[in-house]
């Protein structure tokens, strides 16, 4: 087990400066209020110390950030008991269970209890601990006198608090002695006839003006770059140079809907690698130091003694006037994958021809060594194109600019030309392909096609392994429609049902872009084509349109 530390951490922040404590307030809140770390007595008493310090817009900003979280009952007291415009979020949501509300009622203010008393979520016995404060929750606090006035012996104490009739001049005074008047012993004039309305108003404009002051907010200072650390899993804890209530508890695994800050995928990816990253998209919300967007970079860090990962560490930025730290609109971000394709195409297979070209001796004679190497580059550079060619392949799917045309397919002679290519593959996968004869033949575009049974195939040997078998059958439907029943790889048997367009290969990538995005390309352009691809437990399914006359002969010799 492993000592978390996180909260004296935050516990030996300077709190010297308002910078200080308006940070370690921010992290107690959002660590406790999140069930991050315990409540203990030091946290909470380093709450009520700071409660006082810290500017009113940030705590409201604090209450309001965990108001969904489901804060413990002592967090809900302490909040409770701040300004009202600070206990109102925490009090409309907090999810206690009765015994809290029990204990918590007594111990906050009439005005945080008439919060309380709007709710309509509130179990019966909260209701009747609610009621039990009776007319007491119903006044309004004494004006400060402006005078001391000595109470007549004979005449009762004099209230600490007025009910609220008292605000409509209509309080009746007091019973007194017969030498003793109203006024002597109230310590004002008594009324003289009815109220009137404006006084009224006037009154309670002033009690508004009194309790409901704005609250001001605190001076942003700019902020142009911060450190960070995170855990093993991905969990930001430690920030230097910014505010760090809303990065603390940031992932880089996933992402929290209350947490004011979104990371892109970026270093989501690195994570699950372990890889270093660079310029990460970081867009934090709010008002605070910390808000806006930033360029997130990162190293992974490794224990010397075991070797096992145990964070990241980096540093962040505000993104130069010539950088967008925002995501580009998607027509945009299509257009440039495009342009990104059409110039990597070109240099790619210039040096699979002039590859080819050595190991052919077409220039002339080359010493076998040199032969060797240019077919290693070959065939690199032929998975290099076939991967630029699946890039363009995703992006003019995404951006509906696919030119098929209709045509008939003859199955069987297409998947035999596929395996045959697929001859070597096979071979250093030690798995073979076993395709049924038939004369079935789909409707579509001839190149959509071959290219959708090439990569299916292609992904299927790639994850099987050595001594396992790939069949395929080919089937009429109904509907119109044509089946492929491919076997489905024992590799591949982790991931049950369409959650295998979602597979990750880690380490062991047997496709250069990896098994889930050759599927999930597969699955995209079987769409286009008119038709639908699926998995079941044992089997990967891809239906096509069929084409007439290949169902009506099929059919026959059936």
């Amino acid at each position: 087990m492993r000592f978390d530390d996180t909260l004296d951490t935050v516990l030996a922040i300077d709190r010297t400066g308002d910078s200080g404590r308006a940070s370690a307030w921010r992290q107690l809140v959002d660590l406790i209020g999140r069930r991050r770390v315990i409540a203990d007595d030091r946290a909470i008493a380093a709450l009520r110390e700071l409660r006082d310090q810290v500017p009113v817009a940030i705590r409201v900003a604090s209450a309001r950030a965990i108001a969904h979280a489901r804060p413990p009952v002592v967090l809900v007291e302490v909040l409770a008991n701040d300004r009202i415009e600070v206990a109102e979020p925490v009090l409309r949501d907090a999810t206690l269970s009765v015994a809290n509300w029990r204990d918590l009622l007594p111990r906050i203010g009439p005005a945080a209890r008439g919060i309380v008393r709007n709710r309509r979520d509130l179990e019966p016995d909260v209701r009747r601990a609610l009621d039990s404060f009776g007319s007491t929750d119903l006044v309004l606090p004494e004006a400060v006198p402006t005078k001391a006035v000595e109470p007549s012996p004979v005449a009762p104490a004099a209230r600490p608090r007025r009910a609220i009739d008292d605000i409509f001049g209509t309080r009746t005074p007091a019973p007194v002695s017969s030498d003793v008047t109203p006024s002597d012993a109230e310590g004002e004039p008594a009324p003289a006839g009815p109220f009137r309305i404006v006084d009224v108003m006037a009154r309670i404009e002033a009690f508004e003006r009194t309790h409901t002051a704005p609250p001001v907010a605190a001076p942003v200072v700019p902020v142009d770059g911060f450190r960070y650390e995170t855990d093993a899993t991905g969990m930001i804890r430690w920030v230097d140079g910014v505010g760090r209530g809303p990065l603390i508890g940031l992932s880089f695994a996933s992402s929290s809907p209350q947490n004011p800050a979104r990371i892109d995928g970026v270093a989501a990816g690195a994570f699950r690698r372990r890889a270093a990253f660079r310029d990460s998209r970081l867009h934090i919300g709010g008002d605070s130091d910390a808000g806006g967007d930033w360029l997130l970079s990162g190293v992974p860090a490794f224990d010397h003694a075991t070797g096992r990962f145990t964070g990241y560490r980096g540093t962040a930025r505000r993104p130069r006037r010539d950088e967008r730290a925002e995501p580009v609109s998607r027509d945009r971000g299509i257009a440039q994958l495009r342009q990104l394709v059409h110039e990597l195409r070109t240099p790619a297979g210039a040096i699979a021809g002039f590859a080819e070209m050595i190991e052919t001796e077409i220039l002339g004679p080359v010493p076998p060594v040199y032969r060797d190497r240019a077919a290693t580059i070959l065939g690199h550079s032929r998975e290099l194109v076939a991967v630029i060619d699946d890039l363009d392949l995703a992006a003019r799917i995404d951006g509906d600019a696919l030119d098929l045309r209709d045509d008939r397919v003859a199955l069987e002679p297409a998947l035999a030309t596929i395996a045959a290519d697929l001859h070597s593959l096979c071979d250093l996968r030690g798995a073979r392909l076993s395709i049924e004869a038939t004369s079935i033949a789909a409707s579509g575009d001839r190149r959509a096609i071959e290219r959708l049974l090439a990569r299916l195939l292609a992904t299927l040997v790639s994850a099987s392994g050595r001594g396992e078998s790939i069949g395929v059958r080919i089937a009429p439907h109904h509907g119109g429609q044509v089946a492929i029943e491919f076997d489905r790889p024992a590799s591949l048997a982790a991931w049950p049902g369409d959650s295998v367009f979602d597979v990750e290969d880690g380490d062991d990538d047997s496709a250069l872009l990896g098994t889930g995005f050759a599927l999930r390309l597969a699955r995209n352009l079987a769409l286009e084509l008119g038709g639908l691809l699926s998995f079941g437990n044992a089997t990967l399914t891809l239906r096509l349109p069929a084409a007439e006359n290949g169902t009506v002969e099929q059919i026959r010799r059936g």
